[in-house]
């Protein structure tokens, strides 16, 4: 075969998109016709003279030399694209794919030759965003795209370009990122998970320190409870509404240094409930003194409170101070206040407004700095208004007031106290009482108790004291009015004889003594109580008292 045969032999025209795309040669089309006009029709033999032949060989040169680095080249192409790890796909305009490398076959089998949409399943409503699509409108690539292809992941780049013919093709560039998104998902699970355990710790945190200021708070109180139930003198015990709220108010007044009117009958506590106060309040660690203001008269009253000096009255050989000077830094309890003469309420005003006292036959003022805590079984406010007690005075007392209800208003506390009472009498009187009977319980619950808590447990103390056994029976109960109570402690045939045997004025007095030091027991050496029983005044009750050589310690 001759030269022109075998140049005619080869194809018309090269076709290969790489001389195109990569810019590094241009190749022109070379026609059948341009062919022909080179070549002498039938002879073979290529027409022209010599110059024209070497021009025609030198044409041929050229041609075979660029086929042979179109091929190089073509083949430096494949070997790229084949052995990049990210998927090629060459997509026409009609969407066909023309080519796909060895990574996009690995992943989706081969679809050359298959339109884009059916061989990658995107589905016709995807060809709107479709990169084919936006690339054959002109629109560039702004950063990378993500969309799931069966099931895979994958993240893809495009570029548009025109072929050696002009026509427009598209690269789509994608890489799997379906490890990755799993692994993102796996991440995110984990952070997800990592929040969701921090969002519980700090739940639980704050659960435990929630629990962590309960139990400090339980604590704190169990140890406010603990302190005063350690404590041998206190003897709060109840159950009832009204004591819940006693032991409110005094846990929130303990701490002040406001004077205090303790209020209610007598026998209701209000001495202990004054105690109770001062152990309670700062001023715990310094002295507490308790004072009758009923118990003395006016003139003992004044030296007692605030002192005399040597000489200011008859037996007045050295200074003394008093109760307001001995209680410095601590608290004095001023019991029936009610009953302090006029003179009295003016110099205990002084103290209160000015925190001063002056001594007896003194004329120098002494500062003192003491809680003052009183209290009264009559109603101040009537003394007051009937001009029997200073108005001044009784604001200056009344700021904070306690009333103590009476027993009788208050029985859920009767059980409680008898227990109290019988565990605190039993151990002094080495008794092992453990048990009442219920017949006797009711007798105990449904008395009025007209001595409220002190009268109870002057009963409750007979009774154990009594008892022959680990029982106590209605023989050791005594529950009468003071003058069978009285007379119960010996056989009445023995009383009645020993009252027979003597003149009857000193039957009377023996027997008028043995009912004051009853009802002294009874009621706790109470004057104004007693008094009352008895029915006679305070001054004749003292009398009585000083005849019979007894005194409210002296039962």
């Amino acid at each position: 075969m001759s030269w022109n045969e075998k140049f005619m032999a080869r194809p018309a025209i090269i076709t290969h998109p790489i001389v195109k795309t990569t810019g590094s040669y241009l190749m022109r089309e070379c026609s059948k016709k341009e062919a022909e006009s080179m070549t002498t029709p039938g002879s073979g033999r290529v027409e022209g003279s010599p110059g024209r032949r070497t021009t025609d060989r030198q044409m041929h040169t050229e041609l075979s030399r660029a086929r042979k680095e179109v091929q190089r080249l073509s083949k430096n192409r494949v070997a790229l694209l084949d052995i990049m790890l990210d998927m090629i796909l060459l997509i026409r305009s009609d969407y066909i794919i023309e080519y796909m490398n060895p990574a996009a076959s690995t992943i989706f089998g081969d679809l050359q030759g298959m339109a884009c949409r059916e061989a990658l399943k995107c589905g016709e409503q995807s060809c709107r965003d479709c990169p084919v699509q936006l690339s054959l409108t002109g629109a560039k690539a702004k950063g990378l795209f993500e969309r799931r292809i069966g099931k895979v992941d994958v993240e893809y780049n495009f570029i548009s370009f025109h072929g050696y013919r002009d026509e427009q093709l598209v690269m789509l560039v994608m890489r799997d990122i379906t490890q990755r998104k799993k692994q993102e998902a796996e991440l995110a699970k984990i952070h997800n998970d990592i929040d969701s355990l921090l969002q519980q710790k700090i739940q639980e945190l704050r659960e435990s320190e929630r629990v962590r200021l309960e139990l400090n708070r339980e604590v704190n109180i169990l140890k406010q409870t603990l302190d005063i139930h350690s404590s041998p003198q206190d003897e709060m015990v109840g159950q009832s509404r009204q004591f819940r709220e006693l032991r409110e108010m005094i846990n929130h007044v303990a701490d002040s240094d406001a004077t205090i009117l303790i209020t209610g009958e007598s026998g209701t506590g209000k001495e202990l409930v004054a105690d109770t106060i001062h152990r309670r309040s700062q001023r715990h660690d310094n002295p507490f003194l308790k004072f009758n203001c009923a118990a003395v008269s006016e003139t003992l009253l004044e030296s007692d409170l605030f002192g005399y000096e040597k000489g200011s009255f008859t037996g007045a050989n050295a200074r003394r101070m008093g109760k307001f000077e001995i209680a410095d830094k601590g608290t004095i309890f001023l019991d029936e206040i009610g009953d302090i003469s006029p003179r009295m309420q003016a110099a205990l005003l002084r103290v209160l407004q000015n925190g001063e006292i002056m001594r007896v036959g003194g004329n120098q003022s002494v500062h003192v700095n003491v809680r003052v805590i009183t209290s009264t079984n009559v109603d101040l406010s009537t003394a007051v208004e009937e001009n029997n007690f200073r108005r001044d005075l009784y604001y200056r007392l009344n700021v904070i007031n306690i009333h103590l209800p009476p027993l009788r208003q208050r029985k859920e506390d009767i059980v409680p106290l008898i227990t109290h009472f019988i565990k605190k009498y039993r151990a002094a009187f080495q008794k092992e009482i453990d048990y009442i009977p219920n017949r006797i319980l009711d007798r105990l619950l449904n008395h009025d108790w007209p001595g409220n808590i002190r009268e109870l447990e002057n009963v409750i103390k007979r009774a154990v004291l009594l008892a022959k056994s680990n029982v106590i029976t209605e023989k050791e109960l005594c529950l009468e009015n003071t003058i069978a109570c009285a007379g119960h402690n010996q056989p009445s045939g023995l009383l009645e004889k020993r009252l027979l045997e003597q003149p009857l004025k000193e039957s009377v007095a023996e027997l008028e003594g043995k009912i004051i030091a009853s009802a002294l027991d009874k009621f706790g050496g109470n004057p104004q109580v007693i008094s009352r029983v008895l029915g006679m005044s305070k001054t004749t009750f003292y009398e009585k008292m000083k005849r019979h050589g007894l005194s409210a310690g002296k039962k």
